[in-house]
């Protein structure tokens, strides 16, 4: 294992090159270092998974509220904390 961990950028090189590699402790393999292969991506494969409220796009009024009518430094809005108040 501390082997593996000495040389781990020789075996990922060797990984690359696709070489596998068995990676053991106490002489039992524990782990393997293998070439990893992206499968490639096909545009619309969750087409029909996924479901999107009719409403999803509508503006909520209590945020819409916030924006236009809220306070500018919000702040200013929360009560003082009462130990702080009470110091000189």
């Amino acid at each position: 294992m501390h082997e593996a961990k000495t040389h781990l950028s020789r075996l990922v090189e060797r990984v690359s090159e696709g070489e596998d590699v068995i990676i053991c402790n106490a002489g039992k393999p524990v782990a393997r270092l293998s070439r990893f292969v992206a499968e490639p991506r096909t545009p619309g494969a969750w087409k029909g998974r996924i479901w999107v409220s009719p409403d999803f796009f509508d503006d909520d009024p209590e945020l819409v509220d916030l924006f236009e009518n809220g306070p500018i430094f919000p702040e200013e809005t929360i009560q003082a904390d009462p130990v702080q108040a009470a110091q000189p």
